[in-house]
């Protein structure tokens, strides 16, 4: 990468493209780049150096980028639309133009590279896995689809060549086929993403042909509930660890003892590296246990010995919008989290009333892309229903045009929750306001449903002082 001086964005506000952007900022490139929308994660870029404008408009591309084209590379989100009036010029000029996935490919090459993939848990997992390896001394770097609560930060940057690099792989468009990993972990395999794959099989296929670029003598750790066609699928001489939450589900990597104690979860780790006992994990729910249990596995792997795991993982805070508890106050409780597939809702709202039990709960939901809501209707409508209260924004999106027919008033007449309507943002705030009915209240969603989060803490934090 040392050739391009000059790095420029298409949609640099995207959580993976922003800890590139950072990387090569950090590495001496200029960077700079266009995003529809100004956000927090654009206003911290911009605040460390990053020349970032939201208008598409070809006048808007930096100047040194418009006369530097060998000298520039061009990095672009899937997200970016088709009518993009930049990545049309940007194109017809030649430009080396890349996603951000053959970025990823490129910088870690022959690299040490653990990657963590998943239809979901893939985050939350990457982060604790970097957490883990930086709290213990180990030299360690990270490009993280999230922004990390220790590291307060989606990237976390290696002193050496030699430090293994943590990557989360996204399956989305099939990203994680340009990585070759030392170590991996699959989270899941459920279905998603079918405007990209059509079926669930066209999606194993492809979580398939992501193992088996694992290098030689490499190591896979998938979950106990993955499609077990995946890990057949590793080449000869890898190494598999399937883990799970009880010794009961067969796996070689198990929680034993596991006890809840207010949010803090307490579990001994029992796997092929050895037993570690009494973890302490403060970030709350069943399924952050499993995913530490992946962790921490290739933390020892890593060489990380057991004191020194067991003081990262109680010094582990999670990730941003992942189960973030945003106001405590006394018997209510504000959290807010990123889970945009029906199962991800269901182990968070789950858990949720595991940790209030009798409590009221209100959940504003933001459906994120109508070819998702189509496809996973019911499975939306069946987890919301847990809530007692329901309130649906209008599907954010994203890089998708309407689709006749898909709104988020399609989920509201399955949703069996007492109370549930469709709002505007402006109306969850006056409700905020004014009414007095819930006890907790969680905002859910991958889309700009965050921006509601610092009016929400204020409002609330006033109300129930």
């Amino acid at each position: 990468m040392e050739q391009f001086p000059y790095v420029f964005f298409l949609g640099i506000g995207g959580i993976g493209m922003s800890a590139l952007a950072r990387w090569f900022r950090a590495n001496g490139h200029q960077v700079s780049g266009y995003d529809k929308t100004e956000t927090p994660l654009t206003q911290a870029l911009a605040a460390e150096g990053i020349a970032i404008h939201y208008a598409d408009a070809v006048e808007n591309i930096p100047l040194e980028v418009r006369e530097n084209r060998d000298r520039t590379l061009v990095v672009l989100t899937p997200a970016i639309p088709a009518d993009s009036q930049e990545w049309a010029w940007l194109r017809e000029n030649g430009y080396d133009i890349r996603k951000r996935s053959q970025v990823l490919g490129v910088l870690t090459q022959g690299r040490y590279t653990i990657a963590v993939a998943g239809t979901h848990g893939k985050t939350t997992t990457s982060s604790m896995v970097a957490h883990l390896l930086h709290h213990a001394g180990l030299d360690a770097g990270a490009f993280l689809g999230g922004i990390a609560v220790n590291l307060g930060s989606n990237l976390l940057l290696p002193a050496t060549l030699a430090a293994p690099i943590v990557v989360e792989a996204d399956e989305y468009d099939r990203s994680f086929l340009t990585l070759f990993p030392d170590v991996a972990i699959v989270t899941s395999t459920d279905a998603d993403h079918l405007d990209i794959y059509g079926d669930q099989s066209a999606l194993i296929e492809s979580f398939r042909r992501f193992v088996a670029q694992l290098k030689p003598g490499g190591t896979l750790l998938i979950n106990h509930t993955a499609d077990p066609s995946v890990a057949a699928a590793v080449p000869a001489g890898t190494r598999v660890i399937r883990y799970g939450l009880s010794a009961g589900q067969g796996p070689e990597l198990f929680a034993a003892n596991i006890s809840a104690e207010g949010h803090q979860f307490h579990f001994d780790l029992h796997g092929p590296q050895g037993i570690v006992a009494d973890l302490q994990l403060a970030v709350p729910g069943y399924h952050n246990v499993e995913n530490m249990l992946a962790a921490a596995c290739v933390a020892q792997i890593q060489g990380v010995e057991p004191e020194k795991l067991r003081a990262a993982v109680a010094a582990y805070r999670g990730v941003k919008r992942r189960f973030e508890f945003v106001v405590t106050a006394g018997q209510n409780v504000y959290l807010d989290d990123y889970a945009h597939h029906p199962r991800e809702i269901e182990a968070f709202l789950r858990s949720v009333r595991a940790l209030y039990p009798g409590k009221r709960l209100r959940v504003i939901f933001q459906p994120h892309l109508f070819t998702r809501t189509r496809d996973f209707a019911e499975g939306f409508s069946k987890s919301l229903s847990i809530a007692d209260e329901v309130f649906l924004l209008d599907i954010y999106p994203a890089r998708e045009k309407p689709l006749p027919g898909v709104t988020s008033d399609m989920l509201l007449a399955n949703i069996t929750a007492p109370t549930k309507a469709l709002l505007t943002k402006e109306e969850v705030l006056r409700g905020a306001q004014s009414e007095t009915s819930f006890d907790v209240l969680a905002t859910v969603g991958a889309g700009d449903i965050d921006t509601l989060v610092p009016q929400l803490r204020t409002i609330l934090t006033e109300r129930w002082k």
